[in-house]
């Protein structure tokens, strides 16, 4: 019996340095967290991923690790992403103000991928400055419905990671359905009916 290939999502995260990017990932993917004296910067040397069912369909997260970050690959980096995460922290405002940025190289280089606001570093919010609810609602209204869903995390206690990709995957099954079915209204809308099944024409002689 031939295997049936998994259809592969591609899931980028983008921010600043420092954002907990591909922590995120592994948090998610192996349920760790090393600590910023322990990690590496990561430049596309780290791969996470993580396939699972969602809806009777499995997904794969992946992430290749700040590759956004070099200018040689940044095409690559976003080419045929179903999903960009927008990733900043909490308690650093600069992080935040510097997406709009990140955004405009997502509409560029994967214009087709839905988009998402990520506020990492929950477990340090109530620190001074921070970036407030109301930052993140301006922020999504400046982008003029860009943004699909906004989530809360933490990539050093877990929260909010688990819950966010599942709901991430779920916006992509919903995604592909929905395309499936325009697929489907367009081959119908451009049927051609073959000339023994067309209607004879009414003579108006």
């Amino acid at each position: 019996m031939a295997s049936v290939k998994v259809p592969e999502q591609k899931v980028i995260l983008c921010g600043e340095f420092g954002v907990g990017k591909s922590s995120l990932f592994r948090r998610y993917a192996t349920n760790s967290f090393v600590t910023a004296t322990d990690r590496q910067s990561t430049l596309g040397l780290d791969h996470f991923d993580k396939e699972y069912k969602v809806g009777g369909k499995e997904i794969r997260l992946w992430d290749t690790g700040g590759m956004e970050r070099v200018a040689s690959i940044t095409s690559s980096y976003y080419k045929f992403a179903e999903a960009a995460i927008l990733v900043f922290s909490l308690d650093n405002p600069a992080s935040f103000h510097v997406l709009s940025q990140h955004l405009l190289d997502i509409v560029t280089y994967a214009e087709n991928a839905k988009i998402f606001l990520c506020g990492n570093k929950v477990d340090l919010e109530g620190q001074t400055p921070q970036v407030t609810e109301s930052d993140m609602e301006n922020f999504c209204e400046q982008c003029h419905n860009l943004i699909s869903a906004t989530y809360k995390t933490s990539c050093k206690t877990g929260q909010g990671v688990e819950e966010m990709f599942a709901d991430i995957a779920h916006h992509l099954v919903e995604s592909n359905r929905s395309r499936l079915e325009l697929q489907a209204i367009d081959k119908e809308s451009f049927k051609i009916t073959p000339p023994d099944e067309a209607t004879e024409p009414t003579c108006l002689c």
